[in-house]
């Protein structure tokens, strides 16, 4: 059974009048700046499946959230287009000792209103990001403080070593602790309490483009920051970001014209817009996971009968649905072939990744419906499932199904889907028994998967362990691999931690997504692999 909530209907307004009114207002700031650097004056119209949740750049550890920010906001050091770590707001940094990291901050660099950037705007930065709220809380548990030294260096002194510590700053946005003040964003927005600030609509940042307007659900403006201290990658003018939900009505917005770029392309219309005239589909595989997870922590599971308690809790049930699930024939009629059966919580290409263990249970509804009878459940259970309709690429289809595999083997399951904006919160509290998700480790190594969704949770670990998996070797082998430098001891503390995990069936892995773009034929971007689109290297050609 599927139940649907209520959407909000998509609010829609005239594209062509947003851009001459930003047209007329990019004239008159460019004259006021004084700016006379050529411009080609081309926009990109740009249309993903949902609206980024925020404009804190510290309320949400989503990657589209994040990747939408990086066009505003940037971190200390950044993933250029193969993922490989490159200088950004820092120039140049040290290892001091193992317990010490030292950056040398770029000078002449200044905030979208002009402010100088220095230390102070990094060691505010960090003590924000440990406040609640903040979805950084598990990157900066390993560090003790950030200490300016001086107004262009800043020092991270650790509690622990942290070999992928430049990785996990690839993600994590520097803010001006000016503007945050005058802003009432000294704190970071709490998405999960409802919480907003002055950051969750407006920004500040020192990025390749300038937030000019913001109408959640409706539109977002940004226009080119002719001081970025960057050379430009791009030649757009401005960008207008469209949340469409409807697949029908992105895809008729790019065949129209309307947009220029789309994620994602429904797989049922890659063929056809492959082949229209002056239209392209840019298809890969992505480093994204998606996965089951499930209730091993309440007494009895949402939805279910308290006389069945749960039954989750024994691995031979969960064992049971990864028998019952036909992920070959997900990939191939939902997916249309655009992904690849997984085992592991991590892609091939994440740092950690192990090949020999990535190997899956075989479809064996027999072998489920005997391994529920040995654990009690001959004539089944019922559980809800949660689901998100807009965030992955046919995410509800995938769990519609699940349902009908489950339902084969006796588990009956009640699907909930739900917008993006109302399914996050709802699962990051702990309000779900069953739900799928999708992972791309934030810093491409296998800790940022283990930390945040395989360690027991608890402060500073396991947030997003929403079925609260535990196993105590696996947490000492977690705490052990995001401190070893030594690469031989590491890889085998991470070949036992991702064994463990799973012949326990802590997760249920599905398969690895493909990324789906369409765009018009005078458009090119790069394709990165953790689905960041990433605009400043977008260019239009007329």
């Amino acid at each position: 059974m599927v139940r649907q909530p209520t959407s909000n209907a998509q609010a829609r307004e005239t594209i062509d009048m947003k851009r001459v009114l930003l047209t007329t207002a990019l004239a008159l700031w460019t004259g006021a700046t004084g700016w006379t650097g050529a411009v080609s004056a081309a926009q990109l119209n740009w249309a993903f499946q949902a609206d980024a949740e925020t404009m804190d750049p510290h309320g949400r550890f989503e990657i589209f959230n994040l990747g939408f920010l990086h066009a505003i906001y940037e971190p200390l050091v950044r993933y250029d287009q193969d993922l490989s770590i490159e200088p950004a707001l820092a120039t140049d940094w040290e290892v001091v000792d193992d317990l010490t990291w030292r950056f040398d901050l770029r000078q002449g660099v200044t905030f979208h209103d002009g402010s100088a950037f220095t230390a102070e705007d990094v060691v505010f930065s960090f003590e924000r990001s440990k406040k609640e709220g903040s979805a950084f809380i598990p990157t900066f548990g390993p560090v003790d403080s950030v200490v300016a030294l001086d107004d262009h260096t800043v020092e991270f002194r650790l509690n622990t070593p942290q070999p992928v510590l430049l990785n996990s700053l690839a993600f994590w946005f520097i803010m001006d602790s000016g503007w945050a003040a005058a802003n009432d964003a000294v704190d970071p927005v709490n998405l999960r309490a409802g919480v907003t600030n002055g950051a969750t609509l407006a920004a500040n940042g020192t990025g390749p483009f300038r937030l000019m307007s913001r109408s959640p659900g409706v539109e977002t403006v940004l226009a080119a920051h002719a001081a970025w201290w960057d050379t430009p990658g791009h030649n757009l003018t401005d960008v207008t970001f469209t949340p469409i939900g409807s697949d029908a009505t992105r895809v008729a917005a790019l065949i129209s014209g309307e947009v220029d770029l789309i994620d994602p392309v429904p797989l049922q219309d890659v063929a056809r817009l492959e082949a229209a005239e002056e239209l392209a589909v840019l298809q890969g595989p992505e480093l994204r996971v998606i996965f089951l997870g499930l209730d091993q922590h309440r007494d009895v599971l949402l939805g279910g009968d308290p006389a069945d308690g749960n039954p989750f809790r024994d691995v031979r049930v969960r064992r049971a649905v990864a028998h019952a699930i036909d992920v070959d024939a997900i990939i191939d009629r939902v997916m249309r072939g655009a992904a690849a059966p997984a085992g592991l919580l991590i892609a091939p290409g994440v740092s950690g990744y192990a090949a020999d263990l990535d190997d899956r249970p075989a479809y064996d509804p027999d072998r489920a419906r005997a391994l529920l009878a040995e654990a009690g459940f001959a004539d089944g259970f019922a559980v809800e499932m949660d689901c998100p309709n807009d965030r992955y690429i046919n995410d509800e289809a995938i769990c519609q199904a699940a349902v009908s595999m489950l339902a084969q083997v006796g588990i009956e399951v009640d699907l909930i889907a739900q917008s993006r904006s109302v399914y996050f919160n709802k699962i990051l509290g702990g309000d779900t028994s069953f739900y799928l998700l999708g992972w791309t480790p934030g810093n491409m190594d296998v800790i940022d998967v283990l930390k945040p969704v395989m360690h027991t949770r608890g402060q500073g670990f396991g947030f997003f362990n929403i079925g609260r998996y535990s196993n105590a070797r696996v947490d000492t082998l977690t705490q052990a691999i995001e401190t070893e430098t030594v690469a031989a001891a590491r890889t085998a503390m991470i070949a036992e931690a991702l064994t463990l995990h799973r012949d326990e069936v802590g997760h249920i892995p599905l398969h690895v997504q493909y990324l789906s773009w369409g765009l018009r034929d005078n458009v090119s971007i790069p394709q990165r692999r953790d689905g960041v689109q990433a605009i400043w290297l977008a260019r239009v050609e007329e």
